[in-house]
């Protein structure tokens, strides 16, 4: 989904050019002079340039698949007052409207991790935004980011723009529209949050009231031409936030590949976890993903997927058989003219 290219922007800060600097120290190069002519020149495994697990724990989430999301964390205070609220209240929201299977019908979720539901998706990712903005640190700002130096549309910036947090909803509604004008997908959605932890956390800065809605746009549009065959123009944007100006959007767009120190690869495993780790945030606050009763139809479509992905795995495990058959054969060929020679 995207290369990766390492462009130092301020060494001294960033926490990926620390850890390239701990990789390099513990990995020492070895010189030509030490090589023999006999060996050639000498390549380190791929095992040997590893992280240590302590580091890898504390690895930046939106690289390494082990290390917990910023946004689950962020929520997690909430979600312990909400826990405490309803156990002194005695009360279970959500529990009565909540579908579930019986003998008679059986409910299924459509979502997947492949191809998740857009409407749903959306709304997780701007709780995970809303919770980054409530809980945040600090201010930490940049003015690139600032709605106040850049507006994005005509009308005057209320003068409380950078104290008061905006609601669940504002920041719904202004992801949706982005994305419902430039008609991108729930993977999409999901590929910003990933590109906007990473800011935060290689910018080392927040996203609060004054710079929310820059970076977000600036995500979605990095998202967009990574993830989609067929990406959104930067004048696009400019017709669907009729007044901003091109020559704006393009800054920002250079801006945020600097500060990302132009990392745009979103490896599976991440692009899995922040996944789940969404479907998490939405159990935890009572946004379900949409059940739909199991149908003969969509039986019949979960078992062709069934037989299709069964047939695929056979195929493929004949092929690493037919692969290891001709290896050993191999091996047993050069064997014999070792024996003969």
């Amino acid at each position: 989904m995207g290369g990766s290219v390492s462009c130092c922007i301020s060494p001294g800060e960033s926490p990926k050019i620390r850890r390239r600097q701990v990789e390099l120290d513990e990995c020492p190069i070895t010189t030509t002079e030490d090589v023999s002519e006999d060996t050639g020149t000498y390549l380190q495994h791929i095992s040997d340039r590893e992280l240590p697990d302590e580091l890898a724990q504390e690895a930046n989430p939106s690289d390494h698949p082990r290390a917990s999301t910023l946004f689950l964390n962020k929520s997690q205070t909430d979600v312990r007052e909400k826990r405490k609220s309803n156990y002194m209240n005695h009360t279970s929201p959500g529990l009565l409207t909540k579908k579930y299977s019986s003998c008679s019908t059986i409910f299924i979720d459509d979502s997947t991790v492949s191809q998740p539901n857009l409407k749903s998706t959306i709304k997780c990712v701007a709780l995970a935004i809303y919770y980054h903005i409530k809980n945040r640190d600090s201010n930490r700002s940049l003015d690139i980011f600032d709605e106040k130096k850049h507006p994005l549309s005509r009308d005057k910036v209320p003068d409380d723009y950078s104290v008061v947090d905006p609601e669940h909803k504002l920041i719904y509604r202004f992801i949706r529209t982005l994305f419902s004008s430039a008609q991108l997908t729930a993977e999409c959605a999901i590929v910003t949050l990933v590109y906007l932890e990473r800011l935060l956390t290689y910018a080392e800065m927040d996203i609060c009231p004054c710079n929310w809605k820059r970076i977000v746009l600036g995500a979605i549009l990095l998202a967009s031409k990574v993830w989609d065959d067929q990406a959104v123009w930067n004048v696009d944007y400019c017709q669907i936030l009729k007044d901003i100006t091109v020559e704006d959007m393009n800054e920002m767009e250079r801006h945020f590949l600097e500060l990302l120190q132009f990392n745009i690869n979103v490896p599976a495993s991440v692009y899995a976890k922040y996944y789940f780790d969404l479907r998490s945030l939405a159990d935890d606050n009572n946004l379900s993903f949409p059940l739909e009763p199991l149908s003969n139809k969509r039986a019949q479509k979960l078992e062709a997927i069934s037989r299709l992905c069964e047939d695929k795995y056979k195929d493929l495990s004949k092929s690493a058989m037919r692969r290891s058959v001709s290896a050993d054969n191999l091996v047993g060929i050069r064997n014999s003219q070792a024996v003969l020679s």
